[in-house]
């Protein structure tokens, strides 16, 4: 049984800002937290933001990953009653499921990108899981280069942003990615749960997204959680936030989707 090496931990991209809201990013298979790059410049004025950061060989179950992201964000926040926003991405979305459901009273706000609850729904996504293991080590990472145009939009993505990604493939062990599959295979979370889920929701949904389904994920999520609304980002991929045209903030700010403190805090900052 695969150990967990207990190093998760949170990286502040920008100074910390304990006036603000805090805004959690949970990153996809990569676990390296640093894929939300793009988006930090516009978010950063009205955030205090954290990244999660998985260690490339941490190959932990989905109960430890969800019990040491709750010590990290009630670590944040304590004394500090602010607002949270979690915000998960693919492998990040199902994480930021569980830890709502695990901990609903740490959370305001749930942002879910492309989540990959809807890995059970693609059956060759499924299939060409169970076949990373049995590659060649020599392989793999020319199957990681080969996944570039099924996970990105790759002509919608800034050349530093596509090294990026690659580089953030890359430093995946094989070994691990092939746990990690096995995490999102294995993820289940009922429509009795989701609609349990009470915190204003946005899911975000790719409408070119190549890897996974996640355009009927998106329907299938905003159809069940009670308070949810979807952003369809027609031509995007899968790895959308690294797209030089997605604004996460300006999607947050346009759907209303900001806690009254954090608008208070956006207009002080606009002036």
């Amino acid at each position: 049984m695969p150990t967990a090496n207990n190093k998760v931990r949170f990286l502040s991209p920008k100074p910390p800002k304990s006036d603000r809201p805090l805004f959690v990013f949970l990153p996809g298979m990569d676990g390296g937290g640093l894929l939300l790059r793009s988006q930090i410049p516009k978010l950063a004025p009205h955030f205090d933001i954290r990244c999660l950061a998985i260690p490339a060989d941490d190959m932990a179950s989905w109960e430890v990953l969800v019990k040491e992201t709750i010590a990290l964000i009630e670590a944040e926040k304590k004394g500090n009653q602010r607002p949270v926003y979690l915000c998960g991405e693919s492998f990040g979305g199902c994480l930021a499921i569980k830890v709502v459901l695990e901990a609903p009273q740490l959370c305001d706000r749930l942002i879910l990108v492309n989540p990959a609850s809807s890995f059970r729904q693609q059956p060759w996504v499924q299939w060409g899981s169970h076949l990373t293991q049995w590659l060649p080590a020599n392989l793999y990472p020319l199957s990681v280069i080969g996944l570039l145009p099924i996970l990105a939009s790759l002509g919608k993505i800034g050349r530093d942003e596509r090294r990026a990604l690659l580089e953030a493939m890359q430093a995946v062990p094989q070994h691990t990615s092939v746990w990690r599959l096995a995490l999102v295979r294995s993820f289940n979370v009922d429509e009795n749960q989701l609609r349990a889920i009470e915190q204003p929701t946005l899911v975000i949904a790719s409408g070119a997204d190549r890897l996974l389904p996640s355009m009927a994920e998106g329907k299938l999520l905003v159809k069940v959680i009670p308070n949810a609304e979807m952003v369809m980002l027609a031509n995007s991929g899968h790895a959308c936030l690294l797209e030089t045209d997605v604004d996460l903030y300006a999607i947050i700010q346009g759907r209303n989707f900001l806690a009254e403190s954090t608008e208070n805090l956006s207009l002080v900052s606009s002036h």
